[in-house]
């Protein structure tokens, strides 16, 4: 692989490619993960822990409250106190006796308040605070807005403890610190006039000296909320009476999670950890910035980097191994697919190795020996074709050729028999005329004198027509002589062609074999194997083309042999037909030369015909039956002479056929022999 122009396209950049990205990835992909789940272990953890602070906060706050509301309901049962305010609250009591009353109600109240400091005061209320009992130090009172909200709630709440939410300066509105009051209505069922409203202003220093131990990471806070996320503790007093941006939902209260994250107003996220309370509907929550956890899992990120640059390097590092011992090889053994695709068998591979690339090489140049001589066998059987071919077009010319002038003979011969057969009628017409004048034979010696040199006339041109008749039918014995020569010839030819086809036949398999093997081995290459695909593609088709050419060649060769068989078999029908017209034709010549004899030796008795008139009668009817004979002969020799003729005509077409067909085997030889052109092969 040339570095200076890199091909992506290649499979060693592949390899490469997917290497350095799968090891990148893999490397990026702990790295993450590692630090997301030391993230999420890290904030678990701190959740727990958080979380178990919080519930212990959240339980000492119970225990707060429990205390509070275990004194209200000392005062809500104490009859002492009972009667006292029954007492107040009566008009018929004389005034000594409702100040002893206040006095010991006044004196119960500063005695709670004195042993716990984290009071700020308690109270004893009228509704609209006609009369009020406090301890000493608390704050004045006054009818708000709030206060009047308030004693609503705590006679909704029938004589039970209600906690109300933290206000900044107390329930009237009268203190200089935020305090938390508990309400409750102590019920008087026999006399509701003596019922009065108690308030328990606890200080909010009580919650902080609670939660002042409990930290939450660096930075966190914790608060107390109510259900409608107001705040009721936070260390920022100023925050009181406020809605927290942090708060919980129905879904969260429900859920098993005691920690969630959330983002602030500023956009930091918090781990929030929370408890609900169990005296009262508020929630103890504690938030922290998250990264004040997992700051320590930070360092991950330096340590992902680090293994991360060094997987790149180790990549690359293999990357290029691997492009140098697999990319590069595949390279040079796709160039030299494409030379041997263009028809360069000389091609070969030089792979020294023992792996699937020195194997694969090794295949290839086996491979290419097998394909070039191959094509060298099949350059020679080419050759060999063309020749046969040339031979047998030679043949079929010739062999049409004679077909032609046996047709041209045989078309004079059913002439001649033709004239024959009009002087043979001529001649029983004579004979018909010398039967008629036999009576008046004496005084037409004269006109017999005629007759009989118009019969030696007509009988020496019979004579010469039949010599003629004899010539030709020779030449036509001999002409079939020639067919049936050239006809053995042609048949040898095709037994020759058969012989030639029966191994390019063998070679054709054996090419479709070594193609299927070349696509087996090609397939096990993988995709590196394509371009080998694409040969033994081309050497599969170049069988097939051969294989149609030999079985066409076939086909024309059986064709030209039935052909071959079909003349023999008309020729050797015809030479007994020839050889028979000759010897008849033979006959009718010696007839004539009978004939010659007998006239002369009429002219020469002649003279004495008055006395031969007996003795010419007979002649006469020898004569007229040797006409009748003639006439008869050239008949059959005429058919005979038609058959022949239309025989030759057929032999005329066949030889045409069979130069056509020589023609086209010559065309495809040179075809065969251009398309094997195309590959290029070492000739030693």
């Amino acid at each position: 692989m040339k570095w200076g122009r890199i091909q992506f396209k290649s499979v060693g950049m592949k390899i490469f490619i997917i290497l350095f990205a799968t090891v990148v990835l893999v490397s990026t992909v702990l790295g993450v993960s590692s630090y997301l789940m030391s993230k999420e272990i890290i904030r678990g953890q701190v959740g727990l822990a958080s979380s178990q602070a919080i519930e212990q906060a959240a339980d000492k706050l119970d225990f707060l409250f429990t205390e509070y509301e275990s004194i209200s309901r000392q005062l809500a049962v104490d009859q002492t106190l009972k009667a006292d305010l029954e007492l107040v609250t009566n008009s018929s009591v004389d005034i000594v006796k409702k100040t002893e009353a206040e006095t010991r109600i006044k004196s119960k109240l500063d005695a709670m308040k004195g042993s716990d400091s984290r009071l700020f005061g308690i109270r004893l209320t009228k509704k609209d605070l006609s009369k009020a009992y406090s301890s000493g130090g608390s704050s004045g009172t006054q009818n708000t807005e709030y206060a009047q909200a308030a004693f609503d709630k705590i006679q909704a709440a029938g004589g039970k403890p209600l906690w109300l939410p933290a206000m900044k300066k107390g329930f009237f509105d009268a203190t200089n610190e935020p305090t938390l009051t508990m309400g409750r209505l102590l019920q008087n069922l026999k006399n509701p006039n003596g019922e009065f409203y108690l308030l328990i202003e606890v200080k909010d220093r009580a919650i902080t000296d609670i939660l002042s131990n409990l930290k939450i990471g660096k930075a966190g806070e914790v608060r107390v909320i109510t259900n409608d996320n107001t705040i009721v503790h936070a260390t920022d007093s100023s925050l009181i009476e406020s809605q927290s941006f942090i708060g919980l939902d129905a879904a969260q209260l429900e859920g098993d999670d005691v920690s969630f994250l959330t983002t602030d107003d500023a956009g930091i996220t918090q781990l929030v950890v929370y408890r609900q309370l169990k005296t009262v509907d508020w929630r103890v929550i504690g938030y922290a910035p998250e990264s004040d956890f997992v700051s320590a899992a930070d360092k991950l990120l330096y340590v992902t980097a680090g293994v991360l640059l060094f997987a790149v390097i180790v990549a690359l590092l293999i990357g290029i191994y691997l492009v140098r011992v697999i990319g590069k090889p595949l390279e040079k053994l796709c160039n030299l697919m494409e030379e041997g695709e263009k028809g360069n068998l000389n091609v070969r591979t030089r792979f020294k190795g023992h792996d699937e690339i020195g194997r694969l090489g090794h295949s290839f140049n086996r491979m290419m020996e097998q394909i070039s001589a191959l094509v060298e066998r099949t350059n020679l059987s080419a050759e060999e074709l063309l020749n046969t071919a040339e031979n047998l077009s030679m043949a079929s010319k010739d062999t049409s050729r004679n077909a032609g002038e046996i047709a041209a003979a045989t078309s004079e011969i059913a002439m001649g028999a033709t004239s024959l057969a009009e002087e043979a009628d001529k001649g029983v017409d004579i004979a018909d005329q010398i039967g008629h004048q036999m009576e008046n034979v004496m005084n037409l010696n004269s006109a017999m004198d005629k007759s009989v040199e118009k019969v030696i006339g007509v009988s020496q041109q019979g004579k010469e027509y039949m010599a003629s008749l004899v010539e030709k039918t020779e030449a036509v014995s001999r002409m079939t002589g020639l067919i049936e020569e050239n006809s053995g010839k042609l048949s040898r030819s095709t037994f020759s062609i058969r012989n030639i086809l029966a191994p390019m036949v063998e070679m054709t398999k054996q090419t479709n074999i070594l193609s299927l093997n070349a696509s087996i081995e090609a397939s096990r290459a993988g995709a590196a194997g394509k371009g080998f695909v694409v040969i033994a593609e081309e050497i599969r088709n170049l069988a097939v083309q051969s294989n149609n050419s030999i079985q066409t060649v076939s086909t024309i060769t059986e064709e030209i042999q039935e052909a071959i068989e079909n003349t023999v078999n008309v020729l050797t029908t015809i030479t007994p037909m020839f050889d028979e017209q000759l010897v008849s034709v033979k006959q009718a010549l010696q007839i004539f030369q009978n004939v010659m004899s007998e006239m002369e030796s009429f002219v020469g008795d002649i003279q004495s015909s008055s006395a031969s008139v007996h003795e010419l009668n007979n002649s006469q009817s020898v004569l007229r039956d040797f006409f009748a004979n003639v006439s008869a002969v050239v008949e059959e020799t005429n058919a005979s002479t038609q058959e022949v003729a239309s025989m030759s005509s057929e032999q005329y077409k066949v030889s045409e056929e069979l130069v056509q067909l020589s023609n086209r085997l010559e065309v495809l030889s040179e075809t065969l022999r251009e398309s094997l052109s195309v590959f290029i092969v070492d000739k030693e």
